[in-house]
């Protein structure tokens, strides 16, 4: 059976011709004689998807005209701001005036000269950014590290029609390319196309890409216009999104007199006031002075009230949270919930009569922790009450109850560490995280997911090696961790273990 056996497929004599190869076709062009397939078939079958989409090669763009007048505006208040009210008893009205707008006008030349040397655009799955006036720099941004882009509207950018984009990166100790200032549609439709590209499935970040280019034909009509995402600027086109949380402005005004700085407000005022009966006369610049002693104090709660403003909550058609507030300088941002690496729920003293707290969150890629925390874009409640911090922290952490979070205070010796507020401190391990809680006059309780665990530390101070105690840190990535401080030695170390084994598998594939 094995002599009559036919040869190969690929040997057979006989065998007729391709299609694209007729036996009367004359010689090639070149000369060439014919071996194998003829030209027309050279290109396998899976190369035209490689060279199908053609080359889009994106000019780079400039930020809106109007960009050097907003920088120089910014400019000019900081410029009021160093020169003080002595600078203005001594030089006079007329010459101080002259000073600020020679250094205005000086601020606005460099800000126009750096509008003309910045540039973006997108190539690839980069944002690439080219800026700089003395030292130029060129910077590439992998989209694939991209957490966030936040859509911010100063006071002045409000009245121009214009706003300012944020990225945050993996690692980024700092906003990584603040880009200021664009239209609010050429903004949106830029955000909308580099959190596709950072994280869709391909087909709707091609659809998105080309939408965001401007080409019409090229984009998918099903997705809808990218540049109308956003609710909050008034578009009703704009996709639906489930509301979660919406905090009472009255709610927000009256967290903020129940400050220490609020309260204290009224001894200052009486001091100076007493100051001036005693003393019977007040200079300019004791009054000035005295004024700007008086906003300084008023500021911080000010400025939480108008940054806090209309604080909505909700999420988006793409499973994340879309986060708007602001009154002069409005803030819309858009936070996926797999880059939450914690929820920490905080109730101060003076609010804990009405029952209230304020929930915060600590997103991957963004600036670590800041005494000042005016700019950080990372409110989950700025002000609410039990029911309402609940199902939040339910929506963003599912399975974990705010309320029924099991931990363990540490041992008694520990009270010579803590002699007032032992029974406060706690940690444990719940279902749904690593949890640990704290304070006595502000009181806080955090809980990081096992997923977001990236190492786990024991450290021992001096006074626990005596007292035989030790604290188990557990960090996330660029963010705060959580600490479980003064637990016995043995404790300490079963815990870390624990913690160490409960993060591989929740990462576990």
């Amino acid at each position: 059976m094995n002599a009559p056996r036919p040869e190969p497929p690929h040997a057979e004599a006989p065998r007729p011709e391709p299609p694209h190869a007729e036996a009367p076709r004359p010689e090639p062009p070149h000369g060439e004689p014919h071996v194998g397939e003829p030209p027309h078939a050279e290109p396998p079958p899976a190369e035209p998807t490689h060279a199908q989409p053609p080359a889009v090669v994106e000019p780079r763009r400039r930020l809106h005209p109007l960009s050097p007048l907003l920088h120089g505006a910014k400019s000019l208040a900081v410029i009021v701001a160093a020169l003080s009210w002595q600078t203005l008893s001594q030089v006079g009205l007329e010459r101080f005036a002259i000073v600020v707008a020679v250094l205005a006008l000086g601020a606005i030349v460099i800000s126009v000269v750096g509008w003309l040397n910045t540039g973006y655009h997108v190539v690839g799955r980069e944002l690439r950014i080219a800026d700089g006036l003395l030292w130029r720099r060129n910077r590439a941004i992998p989209l694939e590290r991209l957490q966030a882009v936040e859509l911010r509207r100063p006071l002045l950018a409000q009245l121009t029609g214009l706003a300012e984009l944020r990225l945050e990166v993996v690692g980024g100790g700092k906003t990584e390319a603040p880009l200021a200032y664009l239209t609010v549609r050429d903004a949106t439709t830029l955000r909308a196309r580099l959190l596709a590209l950072a994280g869709r499935a391909p087909a709707v970040t091609a659809a998105l890409s080309n939408a965001a280019l401007g080409d019409p034909a090229l984009s998918d009509p099903a997705l809808g216009d990218p540049a109308l995402g956003d609710p909050a600027l008034g578009d009703p086109a704009a996709p639906a999104e489930r509301r979660l949380a919406a905090v009472a402005n009255g709610d927000l005004i009256v967290s903020q007199l129940l400050t220490p700085q609020a309260l204290l407000l009224p001894v200052g005022i009486g001091g100076v006031a007493l100051q001036f009966a005693m003393d019977g006369t007040f200079t300019f610049v004791g009054i000035a002075s005295t004024l700007t002693a008086v906003i300084g104090v008023l500021l911080q709660p000010a400025r939480r009230i108008l940054r806090d403003w209309d604080f909505r909550l909700a999420r988006d058609t793409g499973g994340r949270l879309a986060v708007r507030h602001g009154r002069v300088e409005t803030r819309s941002q858009v936070v996926p919930l797999h880059r939450v690496q914690s929820v920490t729920a905080t109730w101060p003293l003076l609010w804990r009569a009405k029952g209230w707290l304020h929930l915060r969150l600590d997103v991957a890629g963004y600036a670590g922790p800041q005494d000042n925390d005016e700019n950080r874009s990372d409110r989950l409640l700025p002000v609410g009450d039990a029911v309402t911090a609940r199902a939040l922290v339910w929506e963003v952490l599912p399975g974990a109850d705010l309320f029924a979070l099991p931990t363990m205070p540490p041992p008694a010796r520990a009270r010579w560490l803590h002699p007032f507020a032992l029974r406060y401190f706690g940690a444990g391990l719940a279902p749904g995280g690593f949890v640990t809680r704290s304070g006595w006059l502000t009181r806080e309780l955090q809980l990081v997911p096992y997923a977001r665990l990236q190492s786990v530390r024991v450290v021992q101070g001096p006074l626990q090696r005596l007292l035989r105690l030790a604290t188990v840190h557990a960090d996330t990535a660029g963010g705060r961790g959580a600490a479980a401080r003064d637990r016995d030695l043995g404790e300490a170390w079963a815990l870390a273990a624990q913690l160490a084994e409960r993060g591989r598998q929740a990462t576990a594939p």
